[in-house]
């Protein structure tokens, strides 16, 4: 690392690169320009205009006409906007007839704020000309786990930290993602267990693999993709079937191995399909107001599905398993384990029974989300 890189990663990862010193790679920009979102601090998006995230911001002073959010959003707020319901997380830019502050910029980001803070319009959309970059930011946000709005060319945001689109792409490339530690792991469904990390340069999860019984190319194992789930996995939420899903799996894993066979647990730290641990708690909230997962998602102007299935995909093929049975009722994970080159022979089903807390989410999973449940 040169000299000027070492000063901008000393200064928070604001000041972009200046003379002959070396430039970081694209990924390492996205991993500066997530932690730029998470810090509160502004982006520069080259192609378009500079983004200030309304949920973080510690810029006090910052003022700004414009905001940038997803149309899913804006049709929760019933802004005019030209966009169809059937593109909900297109980016839609709104301009105000007064300036927006932070209080009121949070206010249009986070709809657990819509009761309290009514909305001081009017607002229309603006022509976009930027769309394709205006996309890449609000999946910037996702990635950085906060909500998917922006003030736009902000006055007093601070200075910024430079971001092009096609740098996010390189950060979520899943071959970058490596093999950290391995080590045995006896658990309480089978003794004859390994843990295996997995890590990429400039992402701070670090996904884990459970390898149960004898790894063998004569049998095809069994596997289970889980996506974190730290209510359920850890806490025993009873609002989803996460936690039950996973001792389960485990079990039958076990199972595999304790008849000559054996099998993989990929444990994908993605909470709450992909939207982050915080985000995942504001639908919670939204889910008690009456709304289900998928529309509570949506409300917030995040994806109802943003798991990132190639890196399983990745990790499969650093554990050497080219082809697989799948442990799941969601016939769109073997459809995109397919599509990243994974041979599924099996897809096992998972049933388990409900309870009066997370049947309408089941329901929803099944009705709306397709997935094969009784």
């Amino acid at each position: 690392m040169g000299s000027a890189e070492r000063s901008c990663a000393a200064d928070h990862g604001v000041r972009a690169l200046t003379g002959d010193a070396p430039r970081p790679s694209a990924s390492r920009r996205a991993a500066q320009a997530v932690d730029a979102l998470r810090h509160g601090w502004p982006i520069a998006l080259q192609g378009g205009p500079t983004l200030l995230p309304a949920e973080t911001a510690i810029a006090s002073g910052a003022r700004s006409r414009l905001m940038l959010i997803s149309a899913a959003r804006a049709a929760t707020l019933k802004l005019a906007n030209q966009r169809e319901a059937a593109e909900p997380h297109a980016p839609v830019l709104i301009r105000a007839a007064q300036d927006f502050d932070l209080a009121a910029a949070r206010a249009l980001a986070d709809p657990a704020l819509d009761l309290t803070h009514p909305l001081k319009g009017p607002y229309r959309a603006e022509p976009l000309d930027w769309a394709g970059a205006a996309q890449v930011a609000l999946e910037l946000a996702r990635v950085a786990g906060i909500l998917p709005a922006y003030m736009v060319e902000a006055e007093d945001a601070g200075e910024a930290q430079p971001f092009a689109p096609a740098d996010l792409a390189a950060l979520l490339d899943p071959q970058r993602l490596f093999i950290a530690s391995r080590a045995r792991l006896p658990i309480s469904a089978s003794e004859n267990a390994e843990i295996v990390a997995f890590r990429s340069p400039d992402d701070i999860r670090e996904h884990v693999a459970l390898v149960i019984g004898e790894q063998s190319s004569d049998r095809v194992p069994l596997v289970r993709l889980h996506s974190e789930c730290l209510t359920g996995d850890v806490l025993g939420s009873l609002k989803c079937d996460c936690g039950p899903q996973l001792d389960s799996a485990l079990e039958q894993i076990a199972s595999e191995a304790r008849n000559g066979g054996w099998g993989v647990l990929l444990y994908l730290r993605q909470e709450g399909r992909g939207i982050g641990l915080v985000n995942k708690l504001r639908a919670y909230r939204l889910q008690d107001e009456g709304f289900d997962t998928i529309d509570a998602n949506r409300r917030l102007g995040l994806p109802d599905e943003a798991r990132d299935f190639p890196v399983a995909a990745r990790m499969l093929d650093l554990l050497g398993v080219r082809e697989l049975r799948l442990l799941t009722n969601n016939p769109a994970k073997v459809d995109a384990l397919r599509e990243a080159g994974v041979t599924v022979t099996e897809r096992a089903p998972h049933q388990l029974p409900d309870n009066p807390h997370n049947a309408r989410y089941l329901a929803t999973k099944r009705d709306r989300a397709g997935h094969i449940l009784p």
